[in-house]
This record gives C-alpha cells, structure tokens and sequence, in this order.
C-alpha cells in the first residue's frame, strides 16, 4: 500500500514474524531481512518525513494464526499510545494469517491513523477497491495457513499409524532420545510408573490411589522444553492420573483418535495389567470410583477381584424391608453387562466365609503351608528391587529441591523425606527379616481361635494387614489368594497380642 504524501515526520515501526524458530540463532536470519526490507522502503520515502523508529517488533517462532504474541502486543500498546504513525511489513501475512484478527487490528490503526505498508504487494487502501484487494490477498493467507494446519495433522496421523511418537508433553517413565523423534525408557521411573499402576489395582480408586501418590511424596515428570524451558513436576490430581493410566504409550503402544497403533518404544507395563486397569477405569465410570465408608461391613473390600475379568469386584446391597444383602459385583459386569462375566455377582458373606476358612486351613495343614512361605518370601524378594529404586529416585529429588532453596519446596522436601523414612524401615525390614515357618505358623495357627474375638472393624483390618488381594475365578470356582510379606510378621505380633489380651 502506498501512503498520501506527509510532510510532517511519519514514524514508522517495522513488524517482523517467523512461525518457527528455525534458524534464528543464525547471525542475519529470516527477522533480520524482513527489517532490512522495511528500512529500506522507509527510506526510499525520506523525502516525504518518513523515518524508521529504533525499536524492533520481531516475533520469531510465534504462528499468525492468533495474535498472543509478545511483540504484537507491544505494537498495539504503543499504537494505542500514539508512538506509531505507519507499521510497515514485508508482507501482509507477516501481521496475520487470520482474516477476523487482521480486521481487528486494522480497525484499531484506521481509530488512531496509523497506516499499514506491505513492501512487497503495493496497495492503496485509501478506496474500496484496495481494501478489496487486501483482504483478497489475506483471505489467501488464512487458506495458506488451514492447508499448512491440515498436513501437518496429516504427516502426524501418518506417522503415529506407523508407530512412531510425534512429540508433546513428556510422560513419566520414558525420556525424549538425544537425537529427538523417539522415545527411551527412564529405569527409575519405569519403576514408579509400574507401582502406580499397581497402586491403582490395589485400592480400585482414582482419589485413593492420587492421595496416596501425593502422601508418598510422588510427582508427575519433571522435563526441559526444546527451548531450555525447565518443566516441574507437580501433585497428583485426579486428572492427571486418570491420564497417565489410560496413556497407551506405557503398554508399547501410540494412540490416534481413540485407536491404539503398535509403537516403535519399549512399553514398561506389561499388556495384561494395563488392560486390568483399563477394564477398571470403565467400572469406576458407573460408581464414581469413590472411596465410600464400609458402612455394611463388607470384609474383602479393595482386595477382591473378579479373575476372568481382570477387575475389581466392589461391594453392593440389595435392601428389602428389615433385612440388607450384601454382594461383591464384578466391575465389568455391571459396565457391558452381566452375560459377559461366568460369576457377575457373589453373596458376600460366602466368599468371605470362604476366604477367612481358606487362612485357617493353611495354618492346619503342611503342604498349603510351604507353598504360602515359599510365596511369600518370592514376593519379598521381588519387593526390596521396587523399594531400591524409588529411594534412588526420592534422593536425586531431595537434591534437586535442596539446590533450588525456594522456600515453597520445603513442604515437598518434609513429604519426601518422610517417604524415605518408610522406604528405609520397609527396605531395613526386607533385608534383616526373614519370613520363615514359626511367624507364619503363629499367625495362621491361632487365626481361628483370636479371630471370632475381633470387631468387624478389626477383622477388615486384619485382613487387610494380611492380604495383598483375593482373586476370585467364577468358572473355576477357586480363591487365589495373595499374601502381604511384610503383614506376616505384623499379623504373627497382633495374634500374640490378642492372646496375651484373652488370658
């Protein structure tokens, strides 16, 4: 656009715009030359009072499909201010590439006389014909920019059908490879994420398990951007964990519009305890997955679980008048229907007759006996590596919040150094204790006699001290149950207990 002769001085700022930071740390860049552009049209007009204005309005890796740009603001502000007579570009897709923000801004230059100056396509605004013409030329520029938006997301879709990870967000558990475009396996937070996955199965609810991760003093991943920006992990919210246990990345996997594509990174859960917990996820939609009070003293609440389905089975009543029945409903029944599941529904006070009979037959006959040892010392050891390597991790962040020395962090560091508190006397326990057949014998033995002596409320406690989780297989009609290893000793000290209470 061409601009009526002046003969007052026309001060004239040069707008500059790059949608990528490609090449900007090169010594003459694409900025660079588009000021070089302006300067010198500035100048071919000196004869009339223009003069380009020192301050530079450069927004390199900034797109012009908004306006939430730092340098665009700044342009605005000392328009409104009355600093700026002409905004010269090189071109009109340097202000913007979308036609109702450019409107927007030409709307603010006409209420302050500014001019607008493209050096590269000459065009009179002072009739309607140039007005035409200039939003002709923009509306070509926002078409430019949609079909720059949609193969992008082309190339993206492409790529994750062939497995491969086209960036974002950095989750817990894997790390951006130094060469970028893949993903490589973090060990020590594989370790968590696996044991958050875990936590999850165990307790069967989003509050519980994220609570329980913030008590421990866990936080989602901390990364450095591309641009050296530093990213803090932060507190578990409810949000966020329901993301980072539906993510498909960690089962190996790429997600695309709800499909799931094999991925060229290693998964670190493996496929059957990540669909558990999907399956988990889709039964907590229905209830709400809400922690509710054991109000009708349901035994085997969080540890049940339904085997051929993989999920959790949660506690329910029927009521009639005068009399409640209480069940335990398997999660993916009561979600895709009860035809799905050989034993959608079990009479709670069965199953938990059965289990509590199942404890006081391993303590009266050998054979049951060895085999429980013999698992609870495996899961012992499998216990000690997992404790190894979250204390690793508490470590490297406790150092890393001690270096930073904000005042904020220090309620961080007390939750992180109780955790490790725990870890110590779990791994000190792990190491120095071993389970052998007299503390099991003392626990199971005398199950039978202290445990008719207990409230209901001490028998869920007892049984939670106990047991890791119950499942239970409807066409088989079997109860496997597992042990807790630590939960020996404790359950051996509380049954020697109860009996010193009883004499």
């Amino acid at each position: 656009m061409y601009a009526p002769v002046r003969t007052e001085t026309v001060r004239c700022a040069v707008y500059t715009r790059k949608s990528t930071d490609e090449g900007l740390d090169q010594a003459f860049n694409s900025l660079d030359a588009q000021r070089e552009a302006g300067e010198a049209f500035i100048a071919s007009r000196k004869h009339e009072g223009w003069v380009c204005l020192a301050d530079r309005y450069d927004d390199g890796g900034f797109s012009g499909g908004n306006v939430e740009r730092p340098a665009i603001k700044r342009l605005m502000a000392d328009i409104e201010a009355g600093r700026i007579d002409a905004v010269v570009c090189y071109k009109v897709d340097r202000l913007s590439r979308s036609l109702l923000d450019f409107s927007r801004l030409i709307e603010v230059f006409d209420r302050h006389k500014v001019m607008f100056i493209s050096v590269t396509q000459p065009i009179n605004t002072a009739d309607s014909g140039g007005r035409l013409m200039l939003n002709v030329l923009l509306s070509f520029a926002q078409f430019e920019r949609e079909m720059i938006a949609d193969r992008t997301r082309d190339k993206v879709s492409a790529a994750r059908r062939r497995g491969k990870w086209t960036g974002g967000v950095q989750v817990l558990g894997y790390d951006v490879h130094p060469d970028g475009g893949s993903l490589v396996v973090n060990e020590d937070e594989a370790a968590i994420v696996r044991q958050i996955f875990d936590l999850y199965l165990e307790l069967g609810s989003i509050q519980a398990a994220a609570a329980e991760l913030n008590r421990r003093g866990w936080r989602t991943k901390s990364w450095t951007t591309r641009k050296g920006v530093f990213r803090e992990g932060a507190p578990f919210s409810k949000n966020q964990l329901n993301g980072l246990l539906k993510c498909p990345l960690y089962a190996g996997k790429v997600g695309l519009r709800g499909v799931s594509y094999e991925g060229e990174h290693p998964a670190i859960v493996d496929q059957t305890t990540f669909d558990r917990v999907q399956r988990q996820l889709v039964a907590n939609n229905v209830s709400g997955g809400a922690v509710a009070k054991n109000r009708y003293g349901h035994l085997l609440r969080g540890l049940l679980q339904c085997a051929a389905c993989g999920c959790a089975m949660t506690p329910s009543v029927s009521k009639k008048p005068g009399r409640v029945y209480r069940y335990y409903v398997c999660g993916n029944a009561t979600k895709t229907g009860w035809e799905n599941c050989p034993c959608p529904s079990l009479p709670a006070k069965a199953i938990e007759a059965a289990v509590v009979a199942r404890i006081k037959a391993i303590g009266q006959d050998p054979g049951l006996m060895a085999a429980t040892l013999d698992r609870v010392k495996a899961l012992q050891r499998e216990r000690q590596p997992q404790m190894v390597v979250e204390r690793r991790h508490l470590d490297r962040e406790l150092t890393r919040l001690r270096d930073g020395g904000r005042h904020e962090d220090q309620e961080q560091v007390g939750r992180l150094e109780l955790r490790r508190g725990e870890i110590d006397g779990e791994i000190a326990f792990l190491q120095t204790t071993a389970i052998d057949r007299r503390d099991l014998t003392r626990a199971l033995a005398a199950f039978d006699e202290v445990w008719e002596c207990l409230l209901p409320r001490e028998q869920e406690r007892v049984i939670g001290l106990l047991i890791d989780r119950i499942a239970f297989d409807g066409a088989r009609e079997t109860v496997a149950i597992t042990f807790k290893p630590t939960g020996i000793k404790s359950l051996a000290a509380d049954v020697a207990a109860a009996q010193e209470a009883l004499r």
